[in-house]
């Protein structure tokens, strides 16, 4: 039985991918936490686990999916079937666990997938795209359909470079140039601001005119693995924690950004991802 959606919204949601180039660094966590809190604000919120071999969503949530996103694709059952509800009213779209065939998804299922989102997508607010780590396909695929794009990183090295890695293809062979930056685990005062430094100066010298909007740090706190093993959200679990008060500041912060409506988004999700993802 699928959950009963909201009605149909003129303005459209507002359309997240939240990435990172290298794997391990706090993304699903982060995303589902941001969508979690506007949920809480009363927002019409979906999460959509875009780790399609590998789900991540519902494992940190401690849903049990009946259906995942492979059924769909294989045409048992519809998008807004496999629908879970979490805390607050949270809508998750739950990947499949093992499915190496949907890490790369064909043309087909593509359009198909496009078809039935861009229906289920009408009646909510907010949209987060929790992708895979790389720049695989279906990586660039969701990057695409979004109005923003929000990355995510710690003070590593490899973490710098890859997600460096992941802004340099968006740009070079699609021309995006917005993104949006939190660096995570940062063990003292201005870390962050440092790493955000570090890369805007990467960026200005092999890239150029790229806006890079930076929302800020989270703190390493011992909360979130806590709240990760018990399979609660940080927010639900430890809502006055050090990491819990940095990720309400980013939502704040969110809620302002003011989106272009015609750069990305559902409304050109068939135009992009077709015409520059075969």
């Amino acid at each position: 039985m699928s959950l009963k959606l909201p009605p149909i919204s003129e303005k459209g949601p507002r359309v997240f991918a939240i990435s990172s180039g290298k794997g391990g660094v706090g993304k699903t966590t982060l995303a589902a936490n941001l969508a979690y809190a506007f949920a809480e604000a009363g927002k019409r919120v979906l999460i959509f686990d875009g780790d399609l071999g590998l789900a991540n969503v519902d494992v940190l949530l401690g849903l049990t999916p009946r259906f995942h996103i492979g059924d769909v694709l294989a045409r048992r059952c519809r998008l807004e079937e496999i629908l879970l509800e979490g805390p607050a009213g949270l809508l998750i779209l739950p990947a499949s666990s093992g499915l190496a065939s949907l890490t790369h998804l064909s043309e087909a299922q593509k359009l198909q997938l496009l078809e039935e989102f861009e229906e289920l997508a009408a009646g909510l607010d907010w949209v987060f795209f929790d992708t895979s780590a790389g720049i695989s396909e279906n990586v660039l695929y969701f990057n695409l359909a979004s109005q923003e794009r929000l990355l995510i990183c710690t003070p590593e090295p490899t973490a710098l470079t890859d997600v460096y890695a992941l802004i340099k293809v968006l740009y070079r062979r699609y021309g995006i140039k917005r993104f949006h930056l939190v660096v995570n685990w940062v063990r003292r005062a201005n870390q962050a601001l440092e790493i955000y430094r570090q890369l805007l100066r990467v960026i200005e010298r092999f890239l150029g005119s790229i806006s890079l909007n930076f929302l800020g740090g989270i703190p390493f706190d011992r909360h979130v693995s806590e709240a990760v093993k018990a399979q609660r959200l940080l927010l639900d679990l430890y809502p006055e924690a050090p990491a819990s008060k940095a990720i309400r500041r980013i939502v704040a912060d969110l809620s302002e950004v003011n989106i272009r409506p015609f750069e990305g988004g559902l409304q050109f999700f068939g135009r992009k991802i077709m015409g520059v993802c075969a």
